[in-house]
């Protein structure tokens, strides 16, 4: 057989659907507001063929730059040779859902914003940078209660 070079070549597992997750799209999917700044991901649901992206776009995080009825604009930066060019891609919204790589700073950004208020109502200054983990503190180990056990490999066996 030739060898397919096609718009859709070698994308027989990335655009399948999970076990027991066939069929149409869930209309919770179109019920989902998308505004001009919002972070996506763009992961294509091959229930619906339109609007499909190109499988170099499958996984890839961008920002919304349009809403249109059916469809959002997306805007990638795809790095060729040694540059990044900026790619505008239109997507239906099947194929996209809100990222959540800006959830664990939005939380943080709020975390810092209550402590700050905490310790301006003390009178004190809050540090609210974050600190790498610190090594555990010293402790002995007391043999009172706590013998040493020998370990030894069981012997080998054959019940036969």
């Amino acid at each position: 057989m030739p060898h397919s070079y096609g718009y859709r070549a070698r994308t027989r597992h990335m655009f399948a659907k999970q076990f027991k997750h066939h069929g149409q799209v869930q209309v919770s999917r179109y019920l989902r507001p998308y505004h001009s700044g919002d972070i996506v991901d763009i992961v294509a649901d091959s229930g619906e063929q339109k609007g499909m992206p190109h499988k170099y776009y499958q996984g890839r995080t961008g920002v919304v730059y349009g809403v249109f009825p059916r469809a959002v604009g997306v805007l990638i930066y795809k790095t060729v040779g040694n540059r990044k060019i900026e790619k505008r891609v239109n997507l239906r919204i099947e194929h996209i859902r809100h990222s959540k790589c800006r959830d664990d700073f939005l939380t943080r950004v709020k975390a810092n914003a209550a402590a700050k208020r905490a310790a301006k109502e003390k009178g004190e200054n809050a540090n609210l940078k974050r600190q790498p983990a610190q090594p555990l503190e010293a402790h002995t180990i007391s043999l009172v209660k706590n013998l040493p056990t020998t370990l030894v490999p069981q012997a080998y066996d054959t019940y036969i």
